[in-house]
């Protein structure tokens, strides 16, 4: 197994390649966190069990079990995988036609999920070889069809906004209102309001509740009950805290993870 830094024993993806390449990771052999780097390949984060969160300078993507989140060649980011994660890694050159020019979190198709794997299982030798590159040719097309899925944090550079991101991810039980937030940060209501969809594209409380969905998936995925896990974001009741996440996400937690279960390979 190899570090969470997207290096390979034979690959290095900081130096341009032609074809498209694979590899696993088991966050219980390896360091948990990457530090922020950057390459020249665009890479899929496939999380096979557990769970990923993707940061870049401009928001928290999040990965639950078989879902990916995907990164374009060039954008700076670090990926920190759950205690019980399990993880593929899918490099693809920056020329690829057809994948999204920003980062977003994709559904991934069982097809799509067994071929990213079969890639990962593939020796040096192997995956040079005219019939996997062909077999890569075919994921990255169908991997420029999948659908997004809302799993997105925006984080804003303005350090009022950042210092209150910093402060909900440290408590995210905090429901101080956008007056109370304004006294904090020394601004007023109405202008700290418009601070925020100006900077982050919706309402604090729109906002506010991504940032639940985003801590939620992470603690869900990582094992922690759904009792806990309202709790930790403080929720009166257990039924408050899966009407939210029902509202955002469609489906109750429970559902939402037994469908993530049984689509596990």
């Amino acid at each position: 197994m190899h570090p969470l830094d997207g290096t390979a024993p034979f690959f290095n993806v900081d130096v341009d390649s032609h074809w498209t390449y694979a590899m696993r990771v088991d966050a219980a052999e390896n360091d948990q966190e990457s530090p922020p780097h950057r390459h020249s390949m665009g890479q899929l984060v496939l999380a096979l069990h557990g769970g990923v969160t993707c940061s870049v300078p401009q928001g928290l993507w999040m990965v639950p079990p078989q879902c990916g989140v995907w990164i374009p060649g060039g954008v700076p980011h670090s990926n920190r995988v759950t205690a019980n994660g399990r993880v593929c890694f899918l490099f693809v050159p920056p020329d690829a036609p057809g994948l999204p020019e920003q980062c977003c979190t994709l559904a991934i198709t069982p097809l799509l999920r067994e071929l990213i794997a079969h890639l990962a299982d593939l020796s040096a030798e192997e995956a040079a070889s005219a019939a996997s590159r062909k077999l890569a040719e075919v994921l990255v097309d169908q991997l420029a069809r999948m659908r997004t899925e809302r799993l997105h944090l925006p984080i804003s550079d303005h350090p009022r906004l950042r210092e209150i991101a910093d402060a909900l991810r440290a408590d995210p039980a905090d429901r101080s209102t956008v007056a109370q937030w304004g006294r904090r940060v020394a601004m007023s209501e109405r202008t700290l309001a418009r601070l925020v969809r100006q900077e982050l594209g919706m309402s604090f409380g729109r906002w506010r509740q991504q940032m639940h969905i985003i801590q939620a998936l992470q603690r869900l995925s990582a094992g922690l009950s759904v009792q806990r896990t309202a709790e930790d974001l403080g929720y009166e009741s257990v039924s408050a805290f899966i009407t939210m996440f029902r509202k955002t996400l469609g489906k109750t937690p429970a559902r939402y993870f037994a469908e993530k279960t049984d689509a596990a390979p």
